[in-house]
């Protein structure tokens, strides 16, 4: 029986020549499987199409926009899931649900390889391999542009000496990768820091120094998930994706930094999320009212160390799982409406309230009314930084 490979297929110039150039270089042959995260572009069915006339043997092509949102985006928006502080984790949330799609094609196809299209300095390959690896261990992993110093240059010849069906002309200036999340832009003039963004590294967000009015959005989340817009129920994807076109209006969205990769070099790397900042945004405040001091101070701790986790490619890991299981505690009561105001590149936060606030107008207040007995004040400071007190009095009479 002829071996059978799995490929991850984009439907671009790289994974379109590495159908025929992987049939040839190891007799097996390609099953191609293209996955929809939101990314836009093509339709499913002409990358179909295209995968069949390079050579492959069948083409997996797969709508995840919903499960993308539901299982990948919604737990990053939970742990308020932003890498170096800043960002939204927008490859590193799609990768996994790529490796699950392709582990269930190898099972399919009774394929014994899986093979990406990544190069050997960035972190895909690392999600993409470890993931393949915990959800199926006995595939092995083939990389032809990393493994056997695949160029573009090779790519296009292959592509012409073979009539294959695709634009070999079309060169953008960046690395580009983007789904219903975000949009990542990297290479290029922007390797040099000193390089400003020019306008046409931006699709998703507009410029946010032009100027337009201001526009307010109320998202209504229940147990941690958004479920409506101004009063209108919408899905997890739904609300991704208004909100990337509402708030992607005012500039909303827009990074740029310096970033620490797995691979232990930095890179340069400029972000469009907009729907995705104004939800984190948003629930992050929710959070404020509704969780308690303490749960709230070690569920940061426990974001940061989840989101790093993803990020380094273990969404597949014991630990992982784990903190999944800690963040779903955590928004029990994280339900409530959020008011944002959209404009000249922020989400603010104008308004919050909800059924499960800890926050207690009485005992706040400074107005008539105060509930809160200031007398039991002096006693809780003094007691409070008692051990402070001692210790000071022990070293400054060592001194």
């Amino acid at each position: 029986m002829t071996e059978r490979v799995v490929l991850a297929y984009s439907g671009g110039l790289d994974t379109s020549v590495a159908i025929g150039w992987i049939g040839e270089e190891t007799g097996a042959e390609v099953v191609a499987v293209a996955v929809d995260v939101g990314q836009g572009g093509e339709d499913l069915e002409e990358i179909r199409k295209r995968a069949l006339a390079c050579g492959a043997v069948e083409a997996v092509v797969a709508d995840a926009r919903d499960e993308f949102a539901d299982q990948y985006c919604l737990p990053a928006l939970q742990a308020n899931a932003l890498y170096m502080d800043r960002y939204p984790l927008v490859s590193a949330l799609s990768r996994p649900l790529i490796v699950k799609h392709l582990a269930a094609a190898a099972k399919d196809h009774n394929a014994t390889i899986v093979a990406h299209g990544c190069t050997g300095k960035g972190n895909d390959q690392v999600r993409f391999e470890v993931g393949i690896g915990a959800l199926a261990p006995d595939l092995k992993v083939i990389a032809p542009v990393r493994d056997f110093a695949w160029t573009r240059e090779k790519a296009i010849s292959y592509a012409e000496d073979r009539n294959l069906p695709i634009d070999v002309t079309k060169k953008s200036p960046f690395s580009i990768d983007q789904n219903v999340w975000g949009r990542a832009v990297e290479t290029g003039f922007l390797e040099d820091l000193w390089n400003a963004p020019t306008k046409d590294v931006y699709t998703y967000t507009q410029d946010p120094q032009q100027f337009q009015p201001a526009d307010e959005v109320t998202i209504t989340f229940e147990a941690g998930v958004p479920v409506a817009l101004d009063g209108e129920r919408v899905t997890v994807l739904q609300a991704i994706q208004r909100l990337n076109e509402l708030a992607g209006k005012h500039g909303v969205g827009r990074l740029d930094m310096v970033e620490d990769r797995l691979v232990g070099i930095k890179s340069r790397e400029v972000y469009e999320a907009p729907g995705a900042i104004a939800l984190i945004t948003a629930h992050q405040e929710l959070e404020n009212v509704t969780v308690e001091r303490d749960l709230a101070r070690f569920k940061r701790t426990v974001g940061q160390r989840w989101t790093e986790l993803v990020y380094d490619g273990l969404w597949f890991s014991p630990l992982k799982y784990a903190l999944d299981a800690f963040v779903a505690e955590t928004q029990k009561h994280v339900s409530g409406e959020i008011r944002l105001e959209l404009a000249a590149g922020k989400a603010t936060v104008t308004g919050r309230r909800s059924g499960s606030s800890l926050y207690d107008f009485n005992l706040a207040t400074y107005d008539e009314g105060d509930a809160f007995d200031q007398t039991l004040a002096k006693g809780f400071v003094q007691l409070w930084g008692l051990p402070s007190k001692i210790a000071a009095k022990r070293d400054l009479g060592a001194r």
